[in-house]
């Protein structure tokens, strides 16, 4: 789980490769959903919590310009 803090620390690139790194993790983990390999259900709700977290604050740097 990234915090808040650790992203509003990056840039918008960093911020732009850190939520396609999530998202890939995200589908990864709805592709062991779907094939009855994931264990811990919770960890699809926190990536997607993370990565509304980080367009977010992107959203917020890009709106500061």
């Amino acid at each position: 789980m990234t915090k808040a803090a650790e992203l509003r620390q990056k840039d918008v690139a960093g911020l732009e490769a850190e939520i396609k790194s999530l998202q890939k993790a995200h589908f990864g983990l709805r592709m062991q959903k779907a094939t009855q390999q994931l264990g811990n259900t919770a960890t699809l709700k926190a990536t997607r919590r993370d990565v509304a977290r980080a367009k977010t604050i992107l959203a917020e740097k890009q709106a500061a310009k």
